[in-house]
């Protein structure tokens, strides 16, 4: 009863999605994409499609993501939503950042990459246009994804921090005490294997169309570049995102090295009270904001 009750109310949200939709106008970018889409399946093979694009997709995405955060810290104005203004980015250190993520990206994830186009086949996943999911479809597949990789991310994650495999695994990610954008995947070959699996499980359990890869490539690297900017910038969009931890929750976990371990959510942290120091952190600062303000 309670599952055909669950089967309802999804049916019923997917009824009332598709309904709103048919009222919004047309997208203007959707012919273009179309045909851009046709092309690439005309001129190119699946298999470069799903090893080549994929490649493409993750390091365009990835470094254009980067822009905004390595921009910041050449504007003034911008420094007073750095998080940790006490310790600026470096030449050096962004330097020797991106040194280790051209070997991550081609040496570790490329290989698990070139896997893709196996994948999509052993599962039969379409790459035809006319088997597209809606963009609502996309966004909900994508959601799911990112719970599904939460809660590995949290659990494994937690695990690399324990005392006796800390320093051969993920003390890697934690040289950098100030987080800054590029920063995001700058970890230990074997942590990039171990979490990096959390992102392809949602992909087995959603997957039902190759654009599902890409776009949950493009969601995930905008989660962990804008929690790993060390900048918290007001109207960001994606904290309308519900229970979205954030750039200044993830800057605490560098900054403390204990606690706030999830990815993109706050729950795990809450419900397993790993967040404990970090909301005693932010009683402290409001303390001390009250305190400021009545001595101006």
């Amino acid at each position: 009863m309670a599952m055909n009750d669950s089967v309802n109310i999804l049916n019923s949200a997917y009824l009332a999605v598709e309904y709103i939709d048919s009222f919004l106008p047309d997208n203007p970018l959707q012919q273009p994409f179309k045909n851009a889409w046709n092309y690439m399946l005309d001129n190119y093979t699946k298999f470069q499609i799903a090893t080549w694009g994929s490649l493409i997709v993750h390091e365009v995405s990835y470094f254009l993501l980067c822009v905004p955060g390595f921009v910041f810290q050449f504007i003034p104005y911008m420094q007073k939503y750095k998080i940790q203004q006490d310790k600026p980015e470096t030449w050096e250190k962004q330097w020797k950042c991106f040194k280790t993520l051209l070997f991550n990206h081609f040496f570790i994830q490329l290989p698990m990459i070139c896997g893709t186009y196996y994948f999509t086949e052993y599962f039969n996943i379409p790459y035809e246009w006319e088997e597209m999911p809606r963009w609502y479809v996309l966004v909900a597949q994508c959601f799911g994804c990112a719970v599904i990789e939460d809660a590995w991310h949290y659990f494994l994650h937690r695990l690399l921090h324990h005392k006796r495999i800390y320093k051969y695994i993920h003390k890697v990610h934690h040289e950098f005490v100030s987080p800054f954008g590029m920063q995001a995947e700058y970890a230990h070959p074997l942590e990039t294997l171990i979490l990096g699996t959390g992102f392809f499980i949602g992909i087995v359990v959603f997957c039902n169309h190759v654009i599902l890869l890409w776009a949950w490539v493009i969601c995930r690297l905008m989660e962990t570049i804008d929690v790993h900017s060390g900048y918290d910038v007001p109207l960001n969009p994606l904290h309308l995102v519900p229970f979205y931890a954030g750039a200044r929750f993830h800057d605490f976990h560098h900054m403390n090295f204990i606690g706030n371990y999830a990815s993109t959510f706050t729950w795990w942290d809450r419900i397993f009270g790993t967040d404990s120091q970090f909301i005693a952190y932010k009683e402290k600062e409001k303390k001390q904001q009250l305190i400021m303000k009545k001595k101006a």
